[in-house]
């Protein structure tokens, strides 16, 4: 695989990390076009590329991340609701039940990603039906600040299913926070936010991976450029979808799973 196709890879995944119409799907969809047999380096390649994402999202929120960690250092422990410090420990609780999943389901997951797009039609479909739900039933009148410690934990309840591949991470848990009654921009700036632990904890075990890969050098590269062009497009795509859902419904991205879902399966049902 050439230095332009990793360069897809990384535009791919920058821009579907964030916006919900799930990354691993359309990389998948991509691989599948590619005509790339599914196997441990590819595995491996789309989990270290979406490193880069994680990048985008600690520059965007840094100030965020900075003043959460100061508010946990000087206050650990405060009762205050809405405070810094219980985002932080609410941000942690999100994380455990996706980290759980992750660890004892490492392998079936990667079983998973030798019928690409039979996964990705399932997932997106799975995304499709999250988004048009939270936006129907969703009330959507609460801040961020009004976030409790059950929230937190339904919301990382959802995210489990963004461990499977062609599950939307930013759509499973953005139609978690909707459903629990939070506005579309309080939802996916706590989504955003709560990913971080868990993509770096799956990048960081991934990486054990690579080191026992037996052509390293040669893989080195085309990973460089990938997570250079997902960190870059990743921060464009946060920007800008937290200011498209300011004004818009999820419902446009709803319907574009349906659609790429269905082509997965026409095609599926072609090659039978």
């Amino acid at each position: 695989m050439n230095l332009i196709n990793h360069f897809i890879f990384g535009i791919i995944q920058g821009l579907t990390e964030f916006i919900p119409v799930s990354s691993t799907a359309h990389l998948l969809i991509y691989q599948k076009f590619l005509g790339l047999e599914p196997d441990n380096s590819i595995f491996t390649l789309l989990v270290l590329i979406q490193m880069g994402t994680i990048v985008s999202l600690v520059l965007h929120f840094w100030k965020d991340l900075v003043a959460i960690a100061r508010a946990m250092i000087k206050n650990p422990f405060t009762e205050k609701p809405g405070s810094l410090s219980r985002m932080g420990w609410y941000i942690l609780l999100a994380t455990v039940p996706a980290i759980i999943a992750g660890y004892f389901l490492k392998d079936l997951v990667q079983s998973l990603f030798a019928t690409p797009l039979l996964e990705a039609a399932i997932r997106l479909f799975t995304a499709a039906v999250l988004l048009a739900l939270a936006e129907w039933l969703g009330k959507r009148t609460r801040q961020l600040e009004s976030i409790t410690w059950l929230d937190a934990l339904f919301i990382g309840a959802m995210q489990m299913i963004s461990v499977f591949p062609g599950a939307s991470r930013s759509g499973t848990t953005i139609s978690g926070g909707m459903f629990r009654g939070f506005n579309r921009v309080a939802a996916a700036r706590f989504a955003f936010l709560m990913s971080i632990p868990v993509m770096l904890a799956a990048g960081a075990y991934q990486s054990l991976d690579l080191l026992t890969m037996p052509d390293l050098g040669g893989f080195l590269p085309g990973l460089a450029v990938g997570f250079v062009t997902a960190a870059a497009v990743g921060w464009l795509a946060i920007k800008w979808l937290l200011n498209y859902l300011n004004k818009h419904s999820l419902y446009v991205f709803a319907v574009y799973c349906a659609v790429v879902g269905m082509i997965c399966l026409l095609f599926i049902l072609l090659q039978g």
